[in-house]
């Protein structure tokens, strides 16, 4: 076996996790871009309506991901990556800070539960907020062939593969046996600057494309088709192991090499497919930024703090643990006890 981990430290390094996950008060390196990521438009003025109502933060639109950050502690934080984004739209919401005004709801699914985020921009009469953020985020969801594994995909015609935007094709390679069935399938290898694409000769509906940001290891290892090369992708992807053989096998060394310099290019500055151009925005994004500071203190986080900071944001309520209901004396009734520093005149307010 040849290959070993193909510098998949690269990867682990760096997960893939921006664009897939919500996060609650992250730390500060986490809201640094990671490689790839870029900041398309950064606004200031704009309240977390759903869970810091009344508190003034910045929202920062980037290929992968909302980050939003208190403007008072930056310590108080969001993460939201599209790809747990199940849709946006424009309502009516209650702000301290605006009374009844337009805002940007998104609504998430993420590890089984829906989480609903309101946005609202302190600034009278800016649409900003809404155009980016819808436009950016139709942009990533059109492009998902740039980081999602797809099979039997429509991504050749006329045995030549469809080209993404960005896309560049460095090498077609014909000879290219898929080992998933137990005569194979002769097909041809597509190289690009973001993916591999194999398809069968006799029926191009047959195929795969394999983005490199998917891709966990490439090594040469026997089969008994005889020396192979073998694809691994990421749990996030399915976990598949895909086999090809490579006629002449005198090639197989070459290829691999070639595919793995490929992959080493891409993970220096991988390409997400995400492109958006703010039109007519303010000037200096760089002037609007909030300056991060660290602080000399660790703050370790718990199990309690952490569950409250979730609970803010839960859509449905139910997801959250009952607890024992006491007397309140406002309703003259046995009720839930609120969390610490809500009380019922506040949320018949928000009602």
């Amino acid at each position: 076996e040849q290959g070993g981990t193909m510098s998949s430290a690269a990867a682990q390094a760096d997960p893939m996790w921006y664009d897939r996950e919500i996060r609650f008060d992250v730390k500060f390196d986490q809201l640094e871009l990671r490689r790839g990521e870029v900041l398309i438009d950064s606004m200031r003025s704009i309240e977390d309506t759903k869970g810091n109502n009344g508190e003034n933060g910045e929202l920062r639109v980037t290929n992968l991901r909302l980050l939003w950050i208190s403007t008072t502690n930056l310590k108080t934080n969001l993460s939201i990556g599209y790809n747990a984004v199940v849709n946006i739209n424009i309502r009516t919401a209650n702000s301290r800070s605006r009374g009844n005004s337009q805002a940007l709801y998104v609504l998430t699914k993420f590890n089984g539960s829906r989480f609903e985020f309101i946005f609202t921009n302190l600034v009278r009469d800016s649409p900003r907020l809404f155009t980016t953020v819808q436009a950016v985020f139709r942009a990533y969801d059109t492009s998902k062939l740039y980081r999602e594994l797809k099979l039997r995909g429509a991504v050749i015609a006329q045995k030549e593969l469809i080209q993404l935007p960005e896309e560049q094709i460095f090498n077609k390679i014909s000879g290219i046996w898929n080992l998933s069935a137990d005569q194979g399938n002769l097909g041809t290898f597509f190289f690009t600057n973001v993916r591999v694409v194999w398809h069968a000769n006799l029926a191009e509906n047959f195929n795969v494309s394999i983005p490199y940001i998917q891709i966990k290891t490439i090594r040469i290892r026997d089969s008994k088709f005889g020396p192979a090369l073998v694809i691994d992708t990421s749990p996030r992807s399915g976990s598949y192991v895909l086999g090809f053989r490579v006629d002449p096998s005198e090639k197989l060394s070459v290829v691999h090499k070639e595919i793995k310099a490929l992959y080493d290019t891409y993970f220096s500055n991988p390409i997400f497919g995400v492109s958006f151009t703010v039109q007519d925005s303010a000037p200096g994004i760089q002037d609007l930024k909030v300056p991060m500071q660290q602080d000399d203190v660790e703050i370790v986080d718990t199990a309690e703090s952490s569950h409250d900071a979730l609970a803010a944001y839960y859509a449905d309520s139910s997801k959250l643990p009952d607890r024992e209901p006491e007397f309140n004396a406002y309703l003259g009734l046995a009720v839930e006890p609120l969390k610490e520093g809500v009380t019922i005149q506040q949320l018949w307010s928000v009602l």
